[in-house]
């Protein structure tokens, strides 16, 4: 089924754009034309940047959390960093960095997000305004924020949300087949109610599915394996996401593994007769992207000491990912600086392209849970950047990215919008860094996508992006890293290749035409 796409390119050289957003749009112009003529395939790199004080602190229900929150919200397309501060107000910096230059932000947070307690956060346009709201994950009640443009924002009203005293480490979101609203799950962690924990007290997911216009009782889904990351995956390529989670083995202590709920009229887990490969670990994050080029979605899972990369394996009929972690270099399980030989620990991942050479890397924030003592101390993060091979190699310390503070959460994206990955990370008892991208080589495209309400970012879709390379295949979601993600503009490497072709196969399975797109500037697609 074939359904009408409408296309906006941003930044080609010379042009004049209108309207809002103009002063971006002009000066990412410019930054075209810098980068026209890159090579691609030089090694990345990456220069601190100034940043109000910010530090994720609190006791020992914010050993784990630390989020941050990627997204636009105040339309110029930058995005701004809202980030968990556990025992202390949470803040949010606004990016007032001219495009393509200099990373530039300022503590601005409005009264109604400066909330205590927070673990992490999530943009997402629950009520299809076509503005971004967030779903805040707390020590104590969560909230879903509404989002009332220029960045303010209010409690949402008339959808019937109401949350108890949780220990809420995850989050995730989906669109299903004919609700105004979206499916929304979160993650407690401990039960902090039950007098005989914190060990085999495990909470329970919460299943929040709209009723009419609005939330009812959530579903509890049971087991509960003391969660540390969700996410909502349409994995089969069917149309249907269902709910991946990943649980902490230390707490559960024996008889839990990681989980995958079908998301069927009544939600039933995965087992080994469906093909579920069952393991555990100290799941803290999950990443999902096509590594392998062939369409599936493949996932990068963190743990303490056996961080895993799994391949998804399509000729299994279900839901099968097979381990290629050594196979493919990304065991990441110990530091790679110092004589701390003690193993890693793994919070948030996520994949992206840092050096634009059309493969997709890996960053994994690490760093000790507190005073662990059967794990490293000095655990630098990792940066895995892929080869040629389809292998990866340790790069974090070349990059200058290799700190040694406890780190959690991270937003790995654009943010001057000049065509390069930068970075963000949250560290528990210490400053909140900022990385901007210098130097990187090779072309690059950035895709937005808007479909009309109520899933206005059309949560659930594919885009494919096709050079001599092969496809690149993205799936939008809202969920996975740890405590924390990012809505907006997709990056994609594109190599040496000057120009691509584009298709999106939109929620629902409206599949539009194949495009030609030209290298180095902002495409929109919208969808009628």
């Amino acid at each position: 089924m074939a359904r009408r796409t409408r296309t906006r390119a941003f930044a080609a050289p010379g042009a004049a754009p209108r309207g809002p957003g103009a002063r971006v749009r002009r000066t990412v112009a410019a930054a075209v034309v810098a980068s026209a003529g890159a090579s691609a395939g030089a090694d990345p790199h990456f220069v601190a940047r100034p940043l109000a004080p910010h530090v994720y602190s609190g006791g020992w229900e914010h050993f784990v959390g630390g989020g941050v929150a990627g997204f636009d919200c105040d339309g110029d397309l930058l995005p701004e960093l809202y980030a968990a501060g556990g025992a202390v107000p949470a803040t949010l910096f606004r990016n007032r960095s001219a495009p393509g230059g200099a990373l530039t932000y300022e503590a601005e947070t409005p009264e109604a997000l400066a909330l205590t307690g927070v673990t992490g956060a999530y943009p997402l346009d629950i009520d299809g305004d076509g503005v971004l709201d967030l779903a805040i994950l707390r020590v104590g009640p969560d909230r879903l924020m509404r989002g009332l443009g220029d960045c303010r924002f209010e409690a949402f009203e008339r959808i019937g949300f109401t949350s108890g005293d949780h220990w809420t480490t995850a989050f995730t979101a989906t669109w299903e087949a004919g609700n105004a609203l979206p499916t929304l799950a979160f993650g407690p962690y401990i039960d902090r109610s039950d007098p005989t924990g914190p060990f085999r007290a495990c909470d329970a997911p919460l299943l929040y599915r709209p009723e009419g216009g609005g939330y009812g009782r959530p579903l509890r889904l049971e087991p509960g394996h003391c969660t540390l990351s969700m996410l909502f995956s349409d994995w089969s390529r069917t149309g249907r996401a269902d709910l991946r989670v990943s649980n902490d083995r230390h707490y559960y202590v024996a008889g839990g593994q990681e989980q995958m709920w079908a998301m069927e009229e009544v939600p039933r887990l995965y087992t080994e007769a469906d093909g579920w490969l069952p393991f555990a670990i100290w799941g803290m994050g999950i990443a999902s992207r096509d590594l392998t080029g062939d369409g599936w979605p493949d996932v990068y899972l963190t743990s303490i000491g056996d961080q895993k990369f799994q391949v998804f394996d399509p000729d299994a009929g279900g839901p099968v990912w097979r381990d290629a972690t050594y196979e493919r270099g990304t065991t990441a399980h110990r530091p790679h600086t110092g004589d701390d030989g003690r193993p890693s620990t793994g919070w948030h991942a996520e994949f992206g392209d840092v050096n634009n050479d059309g493969r997709d890397d890996i960053f994994v924030a690490k760093g000790n849970v507190e005073q662990m003592p059967d794990a490293a101390m000095r655990d630098p993060n990792t940066l895995l950047v892929q080869r040629a091979d389809g292998t990866f190699e340790e790069r974090a310390a070349e990059a200058g990215i290799a700190t040694l503070e406890r780190a959690r959460g991270a937003v790995l994206a654009d943010l001057n919008l000049d065509g390069a990955l930068d970075l963000a990370v949250v560290n528990r008892r210490a400053e909140m860094e900022l990385w901007q991208s210098a130097g990187v080589a090779g072309n690059w495209l950035l895709v937005g996508l808007s479909a009309p309400p109520p899933n206005t970012q059309a949560i659930g879709a594919f885009v494919e992006l096709r050079t001599g390379a092969g496809v690149q295949t993205r799936e939008v979601t809202v969920g996975g890293g740890h405590a924390g993600g990012k809505a907006g503009l997709m990056h994609f490497g594109l190599g040496a290749a000057e120009r691509a072709e584009i298709r999106v196969i939109w929620p629902g399975g409206a599949v539009s035409e194949w495009r030609p797109v030209a290298a180095n500037r902002i495409l929109h697609l919208a969808s009628d």
